[in-house]
């Protein structure tokens, strides 16, 4: 067995942290999780377990990190299914809503760690999705006159403003309200 060295068991560990994190995130909420039960998930001090990020507001957006890239490699499909279905899959986890939500807020503040995430996130979100739409506009099977920029930032920006309502009033279908939206922009 060759030894991976300290390195590798540092990222093995991180990796423990943010899997140990998410589902604790996701059963109990962003509000009700506090980073010494985190820490105490995986066997650390608070201090050992903010040795791998940092601060806890780091902790946070490695966590988001991770969920997008469960989200990534799980979805599948063409560009508005895939997108509602991601949103479909947050409504199983309000805690990571939540954290979402919060750190959303919070990145306004240029200086916050979550503020480079959140705009990365949107950046290349939307570029991907523009990406997608175009192709469907080369396939035929969107209209040709959708500016598919617009069309992908309204729609990030509308399923944002979902999930905040939603954590106020759960009864909202986000993916269904997405699914109206969508047909009535494309004009099905």
């Amino acid at each position: 067995m060759v030894k991976r060295g300290p390195y590798g068991k540092g990222i093995e560990r991180r990796e423990q942290i943010l899997e140990a994190a998410l589902r604790t995130i996701a059963e109990r909420g962003y509000s009700a999780t506090s980073v010494a039960e985190l820490a105490e998930a995986v066997g650390l001090s608070q201090g050992g377990l903010l040795h791998y990020f940092g601060s806890k507001e780091e902790l946070f957006v490695a966590v988001l990190r991770k969920r997008d890239e469960s989200d990534v490699a799980a979805v599948r499909g063409p560009a508005p299914e895939a997108f509602i279905e991601v949103v479909r899959r947050n409504a199983e986890v309000p805690g990571l809503i939540e954290l979402f939500t919060h750190m959303q807020a919070a990145a306004s503040d240029p200086d916050h760690p979550a503020h480079d995430y959140m705009r990365q996130r949107y950046r290349l979100g939307t570029q991907g999705f523009s990406y997608a739409l175009r192709e469907m506009q080369t396939a035929g099977t969107l209209p040709a006159d959708i500016d598919t920029d617009a069309a992908a930032t309204m729609f990030f920006a509308l399923a944002d403003g979902l999930q905040a309502r939603w954590l106020i009033d759960s009864s909202i279908d986000m993916a269904a309200q997405l699914e109206l939206a969508w047909r009535r922009y494309v004009g099905d």
